[in-house]
């Protein structure tokens, strides 16, 4: 939820970038963090709660007490997103990347290590765990933030703290809601699938099949994740600056070339069909099940060669709120009850509901496809104009500094 609330900054850091506004970035990207802590307070007493909560839905006591420990742990997460996401844009905005790399890669190897000395050398276990990932996301936090105090190349972006902060708040959060319930939609769609999947006659190589197939698309996702960062940084840069023919080229060279990257990847899936699955499991009905699937999984990593791209578009332009209207028709109004029927009434089992995402998926795509290409780039321009010129606040905060 977090994440899709702190898209918003992403529209408005790469507009601003682009349109020479350096000193806004730094104010979007504290905003962001105001409103994404503030949001963070009702979460993090949610997860205080979480073991009444999971014994109300069914759970075992045992299951909500461990459970309960290790949520605990991941509170002070909560707010390293809140910071994370809003420093990550705020970089990317200026095609600063590499440096939140080399964090996350040294972060990651020091957890593993502290993890293993935590949970098994001091016996911490469930509650020593959660606190060190707990940890290691403030470690990046910190790290990016000394970064960007730092660097030079930030040092028109980041000009300190202001209280312009905490103005406009109420406008950033309805750019932010729309953000949040575009991301939301498509990350609890896979979740809900995987749970009607549950319900299907033989449950268990039905799940297991959608497991490893899902695994397999995630991974072809995280390249198409990097294609919508680039476009939605892209984009907004070009819109920023007004150059109209430069956002639209743009658009068309980084769809181009994430679908044929997936389109290669759907191939090697393919032809790997038959022994994809032994990566996972062992065991052959699994992979008889997989290899039966693979075909859909092709077809659903080459749009998702495309999908990711255009979302990314969206951002770029600050289309966050049609999205998630587009969202909630393709996935809920068309996906999961195609999936239902195919999977349960033709009886197709995990090949009909994977279908029925399909088809959500399809129509999603097709209607990105159709708005994108149909756009008058010289009036996003215009709007992103318009759009700068009202965030930026111009008037002088009541709190101000004299």
């Amino acid at each position: 939820m977090q994440l899709g609330m702190g898209s918003a900054v992403e529209t408005l850091c790469g507009q601003a970038y682009g349109a020479h506004r350096y000193e806004m970035l730094g104010v979007y990207m504290q905003r962001s963090f105001v409103l994404l802590a503030a949001t963070g307070v009702p979460l993090a007493a949610l997860y205080a709660f979480s073991n009444w909560i999971l014994l109300l839905l069914g759970q075992s006591p045992e299951i909500a007490g461990a459970a309960w420990v290790f949520v605990l742990g991941l509170i002070p997460q909560i707010f390293a997103y809140a910071a994370n996401f809003p420093i990550q844009k705020f970089l990317q905005a200026q095609s600063i990347v590499a440096p939140s790399a080399y964090i996350s890669a040294a972060t990651l190897a020091a957890h593993l290590a502290l993890s293993y000395l935590v949970v098994y050398r001091l016996g911490l276990g469930l509650l020593g765990a959660s606190l060190t990932l707990s940890a290691s996301w403030w470690v990046i936090v910190v790290a990016q933030f000394v970064y960007i105090v730092t660097s030079r190349r930030c040092r028109l972006t980041w000009t300190g703290f202001s209280w312009q902060a905490f103005s406009g708040l109420p406008e950033f959060l309805r750019l932010s809601v729309a953000s949040a319930v575009m991301l939301c939609l498509e990350t609890w769609y896979s979740q809900i699938t995987v749970l009607i999947a549950g319900l299907l006659k033989d449950p268990e190589i039905a799940l297991d099949s959608l497991a490893v197939c899902m695994s397999i698309s995630g991974w072809a996702f995280m390249g198409s994740v990097g294609f919508n960062a680039a476009a939605s940084v892209r984009v907004s840069n070009e819109l920023g600056a007004g150059h109209a023919k430069a956002a639209s080229f743009s658009v068309k060279v980084v769809t181009t070339v994430s679908v044929v990257v997936a389109s290669a990847i759907a191939a090697a899936v393919l032809c790997l069909r038959d022994y994809i699955s032994y990566i996972f499991t062992r065991g052959d009905d699994v992979a008889r099940a997989v290899s039966t699937m693979t075909p859909l999984l092709a077809v659903t990593i080459v749009l998702n060669g495309i999908q990711p791209v255009l979302s990314g578009v969206a951002v770029g332009c600050g289309w966050q709120a049609f999205v998630a209207y587009v969202n909630i028709a393709c996935y809920y109004g068309i996906g999961i009850p195609l999936g239902c029927v195919l999977g349960f009434h033709f009886d197709l089992g995990a090949m009909g509901i994977w279908g029925g995402m399909i088809g959500g998926l399809v129509v999603q795509t097709l209607a990105l496809i159709w708005v994108t290409f149909r756009t008058d780039w010289n009036k996003e321009v215009e709007q992103a104009c318009m759009r700068l010129n009202k965030w930026e606040d111009k008037k002088k905060p009541l709190l101000a500094e004299d």
